[in-house]
């Protein structure tokens, strides 16, 4: 008997040790999310869309993503990340379960435009204009 309950609360301890909960992990990433982000036009007013933002410090560098939902002049849903870190500033659109990845070409005033091989999406406001070859999309920002 007694070597059943000796047996018994060893199992226990082993249990409780082993399910400690390790917080510790890599220390040089630290990650904000915030979804209450206020968004302001070029005009200074408060935008209607919404927007997510996420700003990863690795190392002392901050890499900012922002995601934005699209709405395409057929009522396709699209979803656009903008990517601004130090070395590249990028945009990935995601449709259909794929997606196109543009690096940041020029700046021309309050339109931005990103070029890939044959790809080219241009921002400008709430809008994005995609051209790929002879296929033009017309996406507006939008919520969800």
């Amino acid at each position: 008997m007694k070597k059943s309950l000796l047996a018994l609360g060893a199992i226990l301890t082993l249990t409780v040790i082993s399910c400690k909960k390790n917080e510790s992990g890599n220390k040089s990433i630290i990650k904000t999310d915030s979804s209450t982000t206020i968004v302001t036009d070029n005009n200074g007013k408060i935008d209607s869309v919404d927007q997510s933002s996420t700003i990863v410090d690795v190392n002392g560098k901050k890499y900012e993503k922002t995601d934005f939902v699209y709405k395409a002049t057929d009522g396709t849903l699209v979803k656009v990340v903008f990517k601004n870190d130090p070395k590249e500033s990028t945009v990935a659109i995601t449709s259909n379960k794929k997606t196109f990845t543009l690096p940041k070409s020029e700046t021309k005033g309050d339109e931005t435009i990103y070029k890939k091989e044959d790809m080219t999406a241009r921002v400008k406001g709430d809008s994005l204009h995609l051209e790929q070859g002879n296929n033009i999309i017309e996406l507006k920002r939008t919520k969800i």
